[in-house]
């Protein structure tokens, strides 16, 4: 009897055993389904860049490609001394707090790969020490919260300068490096979460302003190919990767051409509503880019309604409000309301200093360079679905009425380009300090090592949300 007994509380005490163990695994289970469901993977193109606005660039850094030290394709001669080869200040942490703090709820990082960062020609390796540095400034940004886009940038016009090219040979080996490189960058980032975003290339040309329709639309074609390979390679890497938002681009970011020669030739995808497009807005180029008078035209120091000079020869004579409005409606007919969200990539316009010309007026035109801020960013807010992401050159000399575009002085964390910060602040405020997010991260200031639940040893500091141990305890990122 007794030990029938002793056998009868045993098994019932392994009962009880068996219920909580159950009762735990329902709980993980649960706690897994809730973090999948969590692992912010699942949201559209549009709700992703719904949520990015508004965008800054880390111009003139990572995409830097020095040739007069010999950097040049599939070599290895950049190293991490590329980051300001074009200017000066290394991306720290408190650079990145800082763009945040300004308001920027997103940033893409312009970069370079297959000039000056290839360790092994002959496998289109990427440098190990190049990746980490990459790696590292990204995980700046996803720290605070931030969306990031990377790209492969101009990385010195190998397939970029080169979309133009028809023949079927050149056209395979381009998709075997692109192939190469994607596959390389997406693997290394396949476990991040929908804060990170892909875009294929940056401004892929398809003719100089003299070709022809005929041969805008055949070089157009190639670049559908590339775009297609970009996406192909990123969904085979898997992980995250096969739910990203990748970002294709139109033929040479340009809008006109990308409305007439790519509406409806978007890529196909394994996923639905995971692709968007990618445009660039640098108009007119007698404001934003012209540095002297020409023959056939003035440059525009003014720009927008209420700010002409009245008598001055550099008064605009197109591409204000209404055109600007025009060409962004065409974005938003051919791409958005087809399911297509907008990544104006690069968007921006000379602050100039006119002191040498006393019959201009520097308040006008730092009023026209407020305006033309404001209202791009507007407009894109008020149309949805696009996000416009401002180029900044960290370059902090006007030269003049030469004029530069950079708004964010790094070195010494302040605003450079207050107008046109004042202008986008205009539509998206400032936050306060007190409304700023804290940082979502596991730091190495909690030393020790950490540890995924399966008890396999993390590398660094944990990416990817989740719950991790270090020193016994669990941490939830």
């Amino acid at each position: 009897m007794y030990g029938q007994f002793t056998f009868f509380s045993y098994l019932c005490g392994m009962m009880k055993k068996l219920k909580r163990i159950t009762i735990l695994a329902v709980c993980l289970l649960t706690m897994g389904m809730e973090m999948s469901a969590q692992d912010g993977m699942d949201r559209s193109a549009r709700e992703v860049i719904d949520d990015m606005s508004p965008g800054w660039n880390l111009g003139n850094t990572l995409e830097a490609v020095a040739t007069w030290r010999g950097v040049g394709f599939l070599n290895n001669k950049s190293g991490l001394g590329g980051e300001t080869d074009w200017q000066g200040t290394k991306t720290t942490q408190e650079v990145i707090d800082y763009v945040k703090s300004l308001g920027f709820r997103s940033i893409r990082i312009p970069c370079a790969w297959a000039y000056g960062h290839i360790s092994n020609a002959a496998t289109y390796e990427i440098d190990a020490t190049w990746m980490a540095r990459v790696k590292e400034i990204v995980d700046y940004c996803i720290r605070d919260g931030l969306y990031v886009v990377l790209n492969d940038h101009w990385d010195g016009g190998w397939l970029e300068n080169h979309i133009v090219d028809s023949d079927a040979a050149t056209i395979a080996k381009n998709k075997e490096v692109l192939t190469a490189l994607w596959t390389q960058i997406a693997t290394a980032f396949k476990d991040y979460d929908e804060h990170l975003l892909f875009a294929g290339l940056n401004e892929p040309s398809v003719g100089e302003q003299n070709a022809t329709d005929a041969q805008r639309q055949a070089a157009t074609n190639n670049l559908i190919q590339y775009n297609q390979t970009f996406v192909d390679a990123v969904r085979a890497t898997g992980g995250n990767n096969g739910k990203r938002v990748l970002v294709v681009q139109g033929p040479s970011t340009n809008i006109e051409y990308t409305c007439k020669f790519m509406t409806g030739k978007m890529p196909t995808d394994v996923v639905e509503g995971k692709l968007a497009i990618e445009v660039h807005y640098y108009n007119p180029w007698n404001f934003w880019g012209m540095e002297k008078d020409e023959s056939w035209g003035n440059v525009f120091y003014y720009w927008g309604k209420g700010n002409h000079l009245s008598g001055s020869k550099h008064n605009p004579t197109y591409g204000e409000e209404s055109d600007m409005k025009k060409q962004l409606q065409m974005m938003k007919t051919n791409f958005v309301d087809m399911g297509y969200p907008v990544v104006i990539g690069e968007f921006g316009a000379n602050w100039r200093d006119l002191s040498s010309l006393p019959k201009e007026s520097q308040e006008k035109h730092n009023a026209s360079i407020k305006a033309h801020y404001r209202e791009l960013h507007r407009l894109c807010k008020e149309l949805g679905g696009m996000v416009p992401m401002t180029w900044d050159t960290n370059y902090l000399n006007q030269e003049g009425t030469k004029g530069c575009m950079t708004i964010v002085d790094r070195k010494n964390l302040q605003v450079f380009g207050t107008y046109a910060m004042d202008g986008i602040n205009e539509i998206y405020p400032r936050p306060s300090e007190s409304s700023l997010n804290p940082k979502v991260v596991l730091s190495r200031q909690q030393e020790g090592t950490f540890y995924t639940l399966q008890g396999i040893r993390i590398e660094g500091e944990p990416t990817a949300k989740g719950i991790y141990i270090v020193q016994g305890r669990k941490l939830v990122r």
